[in-house]
């Protein structure tokens, strides 16, 4: 019976079987993503990634691509690669059009289009764009304005404490910003370092406010910060002096957040 049971099964299995997919064409190029941002404080390269969709190629595939929009080369954003032209090496199936943004935060948030369309392919048999609309065709990168305080910062307090890289200042009024962390070890909060944001105010004249708020990580009745800061106008270096208002004699911690630049 069970042998009756298991040929049945396999009988059914046999007569499901289906003869595989393969695709075969038309083969393409398209950029991978149709459509992609970044803040204009980044520090990476940006890459626009380019791909063949068809069996591995012998040689090289040229791709030549068109740029438009309105961001504005050599002063929103610089060409790391070749303009124009993305090569898809023999044996891979990716290439990326490479560039690098320029901070000119100014306090006007006003974003702006890099706009890349593909223009011809070599070998002239692999089609432009996935299908009959040419999905991937084009594609828009799409720069982010920030205000002149944002971006990533290095903070350092005391001259015995560690520095932490990769902080973040953000804003979306350009006067109200936030810090990602102000605990560069400091010794008045103990030896275990938190991540504690803060949040200060620029007052247009390189002084800073911190105006009063409890930070959550601490107890209640030592929650309170307030304090005030400046900015050096020769390297944009941010220093902010943190009174610990519920502490014993309200100390006051010093930390400076200096731009990471490329």
């Amino acid at each position: 019976m069970r042998k009756l049971v298991f040929l049945i099964a396999l009988l059914i299995t046999c007569g499901c079987e289906q003869e595989p997919i393969i695709f075969d064409g038309p083969f393409f190029v398209r950029f991978s993503e149709q459509a992609a941002s970044a803040p204009e404080s980044e520090l990476e390269i940006i890459e626009i990634p380019v791909h063949y969709a068809g069996p591995t190629p012998e040689s090289n595939i040229e791709v030549l691509y068109s740029v438009g929009g309105d961001a504005r080369e050599g002063v929103d954003y610089r060409f790391v690669s070749e303009k124009g032209r993305a090569v898809i090496r023999r044996g891979t199936h990716s290439a990326s059009v490479e560039i690098e943004l320029i901070n000119n935060a100014n306090n006007i948030l006003e974003s702006s289009d890099i706009e890349f369309s593909i223009d011809n392919v070599s070998p002239d048999d692999i089609a432009i764009g996935q299908g009959d609309s040419q999905i991937g065709r084009t594609a828009t990168f799409t720069i982010l304005d920030e205000c002149i305080l944002s971006g990533s910062y290095t903070g350092t307090g005391a001259s015995n404490a560690s520095p932490i890289s990769n902080l973040s200042v953000t804003s979306f009024d350009c006067r109200e910003y936030q810090l990602s962390n102000w605990d560069i070890n400091i010794e008045e909060l103990g030896d275990f370092p938190r991540e504690r944001t803060l949040t200060f105010t620029d007052n247009f004249d390189n002084t800073i406010t911190i105006p009063e708020q409890e930070e959550s990580t601490l107890d209640d009745e030592l929650a309170t910060i307030k304090g005030d800061g400046f900015i050096n106008p020769n390297d944009d270096v941010i220093t902010l002096n943190i009174e610990l208002v519920d502490f014993e004699g309200s100390p006051t911690v010093t930390i400076r957040l200096i731009p990471n630049v490329r």
